[in-house]
C-alpha cells in the first residue's frame, strides 16, 4: 500500500524480502510476490482478494521513507469478514532494515500461529547476503527490472547488479542474479552465445564461493543447466533442491514444468505448472506457460483462454501475444486471426504471419512471397522466430534444416520445444531433422519416471514423545490454573512456552495435536471462562463488561466481542441479561 515513487522498488524488495522469509516457514502457505503485487495500491475489498487469491488471511501495510529513517505499518485481516487481528508499527533507522525485515518477518510468523494453527518457526527466517544499505538498494533496482520480463530490460538490471557487487563483493544474490539475466540473454540470441556463457559461469562461480546452499545458487545452476546446456536431468535436478530449501518458490516449478515440455511429458508439466499457480494464482507467467502447455498439446482453443488470462493481467507480455496469434493460425480462424493483427500493433511480425497463416491453411495469398524481406538472425532474437517458419513453409527445405541445425548446436531458447513446436513439422519428415533431433534427445533427455509432479518431503516425526506429553500437559494446565496468565493481555506463545520451560514450537504443536487449539483459542477460553464468573458476581455490578473484558485479559473490544459470540452464540451482554438473577 506503500506510494512512493522515488524509493518504489525499495518498498517492493523489503515486501518481497517478508514474502520470501514467511515461505521458509514450513506448513505455512504464502502467496508469491508476482500475485500478491497484482493489488498492490489498488482500494480492493480484502475479501476479494481473498478470493482471488485463495487464502484466509491477508498481510497488508506500508512503507514510509524519510531521509535516513524508514516507517512500516503492518495489519493482519481475515479475508471472510475483514477481521483485524493484529497490527504494529515499527520506526527505525533506514541502516537497521536488515535487522528489521527479520524481525517482522518473526513478529508475522508468530502472530500467524497464535491466531491460527501450528508450525515451527526458525529464529531466522529473513536472510540477506548484503548488510550495505547502498548494495542492497542497487541490488533491488536491478531486481526490479529484471522483473519486467523484457529483453531489453535484463540489460538495465545487469548494471546495477554490477554497481551492486561493486560495493558489497560478497553480496551472493547479486552474482546469482547477473549468472540468471545472461544465461537468459544469451540463451535467446540478444547477445554473443560465447560471451553471455562466460558471464553465466563466471558470476555463477563466484556466487558459489560465498553462497552454495542458497535456493538461489540452484536455482541458477539449473538456469545454466537447462537454457545453455539443454542438459534436462541437471536442470530438474538443481530445481528439486530449490524448492528443498523454498518450497513456496513457484518459479522452480514453473521451471520443472519448462523442463518437461521440452522433453515432450506435457502430462507432468501440466501437474508442476498447477503447482506453481497454486502458489502464485495470478502469475501472468504461469498462466502463460499453462496456456502453452495446452498449444504445444495442439488444443489451441484451451490454450487461448489462458493466454487470455495472462493478458488480462499483463496486457503486453510478448509471448503471450504471439502464441494467441499463433493459436488463431493453427485453428485456421481467418476471422480471429485478422481481427487480432489489426488490433495489436506490438505484434513482431504481422506481414509475415499473414502469408504463414495462408500457407499452413492452404489459402490463397493475399500478398506476393517475393515482398518479404527475410532476416533470420533478428527473427531469432525475438521470442518467436517467425522468419525462420516462413522459410520452412514456403518449401526452402535444405536451407531451413541448415538453420536448424546451425540453431540446436547453439541451443538457442526459440527452439527449446522442437519436439512439438508444430511450425516445425514439414521438416520432421527429413532423415536429417530426425538425427539432430535423436542427438540433443540423447545428451540430456529426462528419464520418465513416476512422479508425476514434484513433491516436497513431509516430516512425519512428533517433537514430543507420549511420556513429554503427557508431562508437559499436566505442567501447563497447573501453570494456567495456578498463575492465571491468561490475564495478562500481552501473554504471547514465546513467554507462555519459557514458563513452563518447553520450547515455542512443541507448545505450539502440543496445543494443537492435544487440545485441538491454537494458542489465541486456548488461552482465550480461560479469559472467557474468567469474565463469566466475574461478570455474575454483584461485587462487579459498577464495571462495564468491556471493563470486565479487559480485566479478564482480552486486549481489544473486537475480539473479546467476536470471540464470545464464535463461543457461545450471542453476544455478552445478551448472556449477561440471560444469566443474571
Amino acid at each position: 500500500m506503500s506510494n512512493n515513487i522515488d524509493n518504489d522498488y525499495f518498498c517492493d524488495g523489503i515486501t518481497e524480502e517478508i514474502i520470501n522469509a514467511l515461505t521458509k516457514v514450513k506448513g505455512l502457505k504464502v502467496i508469491a510476490r508476482t500475485s500478491s503485487f497484482s493489488f498492490k495500491n489498488n482500494n480492493v475489498d480484502v475479501r476479494h482478494i481473498g478470493n482471488q487469491l485463495g487464502v484466509a488471511t491477508i498481510l497488508e501495510g506500508s512503507i514510509r521513507i524519510f531521509k535516513d529513517r524508514i516507517r512500516i505499518n503492518i495489519q493482519l485481516i481475515r479475508t471472510n469478514d475483514g477481521f483485524q487481528v493484529w497490527s504494529q508499527n515499527f520506526n527505525r533507522k533506514l541502516d537497521d532494515i536488515f535487522e528489521l525485515q527479520d524481525e517482522i518477518s518473526l513478529i508475522i510468523a508468530e502472530q500467524i500461529r497464535e491466531n491460527f494453527g501450528h508450525f515451527d518457526i526458525s529464529n531466522n527466517i529473513s536472510i540477506i547476503g548484503t548488510k550495505n544499505i547502498n548494495a542492497y538498494k542497487l541490488y533491488l533496482k536491478g531486481r526490479a527490472y529484471q522483473l519486467n520480463w523484457a529483453l531489453e530490460d535484463y540489460i538495465e538490471a545487469i548494471n546495477y547488479y554490477k554497481q551492486s557487487i561493486a560495493i558489497d563483493k560478497d553480496f551472493y544474490d547479486a552474482y546469482f542474479a547477473l549468472s540468471r539475466s545472461y544465461s537468459i540473454l544469451s540463451s535467446w540470441g540478444c547477445i554473443e552465445r560465447k560471451t553471455g556463457e562466460y558471464h553465466t559461469r563466471q558470476f555463477l562461480n563466484q556466487g558459489l564461493k560465498i553462497n552454495s546452499k542458497s535456493y538461489l545458487s540452484y536455482f541458477s545452476q539449473s538456469s545454466l543447466s537447462f537454457w545453455l546446456n539443454w542438459n534436462y536431468t541437471k536442470g530438474i535436478e538443481f530445481l528439486k533442491k530449490t524448492l528443498l530449501i523454498n518450497p513456496s518458490y513457484a518459479i522452480a516449478y514453473e521451471g520443472i514444468a519448462e523442463v518437461y515440455m521440452a522433453t515432450n511429458q506435457l502430462d507432468k508439466a501440466l501437474l508442476n505448472i498447477n503447482k506453481a499457480i497454486e502458489i502464485s494464482p495470478l502469475s501472468p507467467n504461469h498462466l502463460f506457460t499453462k496456456g502453452n502447455i495446452y498449444f504445444l498439446d495442439k488444443e489451441y482453443n484451451k490454450a487461448i483462454v489462458y493466454l487470455e488470462e495472462c493478458l488480462r493481467i499483463d496486457p503486453n507480455f510478448t509471448l503471450a501475444i504471439e502464441t494467441k496469434l499463433a493459436c488463431y493460425m493453427l485453428l485456421n480462424d481467418a476471422y480471429n486471426f485478422r481481427d487480432y493483427i489489426a488490433k495489436m500493433p506490438q505484434l513482431i511480425a504481422p506481414e509475415v504471419c499473414e502469408i504463414l497463416f495462408c500457407l499452413i491453411n492452404k489459402k490463397p495469398l493475399s500478398t506476393p512471397i517475393e515482398s518479404i524481406t527475410i532476416n533470420i538472425e533478428e527473427s531469432f532474437k525475438s521470442i518467436y522466430p517467425w522468419h525462420f517458419y516462413f522459410l520452412i513453409h514456403i518449401g526452402k527445405t535444405e536451407q531451413a534444416l541448415q538453420l536448424f541445425e546451425d540453431k540446436m548446436n547453439l541451443k538457442i531458447g526459440q527452439l527449446v520445444n522442437f519436439q512439438l513446436d508444430p511450425f516445425l513439422n514439414p521438416l520432421r519428415e527429413y532423415k536429417r531433422f530426425q538425427q539432430i533431433e535423436q542427438q540433443v534427445l540423447s545428451s540430456g533427455l529426462v528419464a520418465v519416471n513416476k512422479d508425476t509432479a514434484y513433491n516436497i518431503p513431509k516430516e512425519n516425526s512428533k517433537p514430543l514423545n507420549t511420556a513429554e506429553i503427557a508431562k508437559y500437559k499436566l505442567i501447563l494446565e497447573n501453570f494456567i490454573k495456578n498463575s492465571e496468565p491468561y490475564l495478562n493481555p500481552n501473554l504471547s506463545l514465546k513467554e507462555l512456552a519459557k514458563n513452563i520451560a518447553l520450547h515455542p514450537n512443541k507448545l505450539s504443536w502440543l496445543l494443537n495435536a492435544e487440545f485441538n487449539k491454537n494458542f489465541n483459542d486456548y488461552i482465550n477460553q480461560f479469559r472467557l471462562s474468567h469474565f463469566k464468573t466475574v461478570a455474575l458476581n454483584p461485587k462487579f455490578k459498577h464495571i462495564t463488561i468491556l471493563g470486565l473484558a479487559y480485566d479478564s485479559g482480552f486486549n481489544s473490544k473486537s475480539v473479546f466481542n467476536t470471540f464470545f459470540k464464535k463461543i457461545e452464540g450471542i453476544t455478552p451482554s445478551q448472556w449477561v441479561k440471560q444469566n443474571s438473577n
